[in-house]
């Protein structure tokens, strides 16, 4: 894990230096001539290795995990089946990511990324400084008991301090919180859908009318009370306020 924050915030530096030049793309297998050809061939490999790995941990340190999984929920529980589809979730999902995370970032680029740019600290000073706002984010989201569970697998000794805190456990502990947290809402919101398909399908079995899928009833009920009711700036306004950052 260290290894690919490592190049994550490598490649940030790369992107945020005002002086980078557009590097050449050499594909041929000749020998470098001079060190600066080795570094700009090292950079472009990083860019590429930091493009598959993004994904990984924008899922496992931020806080996308718990904003896909109860968007997921609320379509489940709506029965709307995949509407809205996939790709409009989780580009909410990730602007809502940037939206949060964007004060965690700023302080990780202001203590750690511009100093090493201006060459006042060296990489691995940037490094911890750099990695040190996310894990503060993680600790802060992070139930005690999960972290815990962790330490006593590992049989580690209680942390002092958060530089104590090895990210291979807090990553996890931070996941598995994520998804017990993320499971709560989804039950939270699933309860007045539940009601409504309960009343419907009390209403049909009076009525006699037992052909007839009480889905087909209950969704515009629970699509007209959903917008009624704002559900989107409810929902948007407490998964965000639901964040300690």
């Amino acid at each position: 894990m260290k290894k690919i924050l490592l190049l994550f915030l490598f490649s940030l530096t790369l992107f945020a230096a005002p002086e980078a030049t557009i590097p050449t793309v050499n594909l041929s297998l000749s020998a470098p001539d001079t060190p600066n050809q080795l570094v700009t061939t090292l950079n472009i490999i990083i860019v590429l290795t930091i493009l598959a790995l993004a994904p990984s941990i924008i899922f496992v340190m931020t806080s996308f995990l718990r904003l896909i999984v109860v968007f997921s929920f609320l379509r489940q529980a709506m029965g709307t089946q995949s509407m809205p589809p996939n790709t409009i979730l989780i580009t909410l999902a990730l602007i809502l990511t940037f939206f949060i995370m964007e004060p965690v970032a700023t302080k990780s680029y202001n203590e750690a990324v511009k100093p090493y740019l201006e060459e006042k600290i060296g990489y691995e000073e940037a490094f911890a400084k750099g990695v040190k706002p996310f894990k503060e984010f993680m600790l802060k989201n992070t139930r005690e008991k999960d972290l815990a569970l962790f330490y006593r697998i590992r049989n580690l000794p209680n942390p002092k301090t958060i530089d104590d805190v090895p990210l291979s456990v807090l990553v996890p502990a931070f996941m598995i919180s994520e998804l017990k947290t993320a499971f709560e809402i989804g039950f939270l919101i699933y309860l007045p859908f539940l009601v409504i398909d309960m009343v419907v399908s009390s209403v049909l079995m009076a009525m006699g009318m037992m052909m007839l899928p009480p889905v087909m009833i209950s969704l515009p009920f629970k699509l007209l009370i959903f917008v009624l009711v704002d559900g989107w700036n409810l929902l948007v306004q407490r998964l965000v306020e639901s964040f300690v950052t």
